[in-house]
């Protein structure tokens, strides 16, 4: 492959396209994207075989790290933020007929409210606001593993206030 043969490529596809393929659609859930990342995926390949090393890792697991890379590159590029805060703000103090809605919105203000402030920004900015814990280090100017046990924490102790179950 790395040194252009396309029947290498076309032999190398027909081995892998079924995992490649499975590892996109449980990344991105949509099959229409999920053959789209496959694809990109196997084009990366094609045009970085001569990077790959043999010492490093076996051929499936380097094709599958392209594959989940690109998957996570389409989910974030398609990431669309559910809405604005200001509009999330006025969500949560608006009036509405949906009274399970409210409560439900109540318990979690009440419980992000009793987190440390840090830790409760880094829970929001991660979960509802789709940021990487790259992104929340960067912007909030705090190492990478601050971020990470910043959303881990958090997140713990609003499963145990929220009495929510991992399963």
């Amino acid at each position: 492959m790395a040194a252009g043969d396309a029947d290498a490529m076309a032999a190398f596809v027909r081995r892998h396209q079924g995992r490649v393929y499975g590892l996109a659609l449980s990344v991105v859930g949509v099959p229409a994207i999920a053959e789209e990342v496959a694809q990109e995926a196997f084009v990366r390949a094609w045009r970085h075989a001569g990077n790959y090393d043999a010492r490093r890792a076996q051929a499936s697991t380097w094709l599958l790290t392209i594959t989940r890379n690109v998957a996570i590159d389409v989910l974030r590029v398609r990431r669309e933020l559910a809405v604005e805060p200001a509009v999330v703000a006025e969500m949560l103090i608006s009036t509405t007929n949906d009274t399970d809605r409210v409560a439900d919105s109540e318990r979690i203000t009440t419980a992000l409210r009793a987190l440390p402030r840090e830790q409760a920004m880094a829970v929001l900015l991660s979960v509802h606001f789709g940021y990487t814990a790259r992104e929340i280090s960067e912007q909030q100017q705090i190492p990478l593993g601050t971020a990470k046990t910043r959303i881990r924490t958090g997140l713990s102790r609003l499963r145990a206030m929220l009495e929510v179950s991992h399963g």
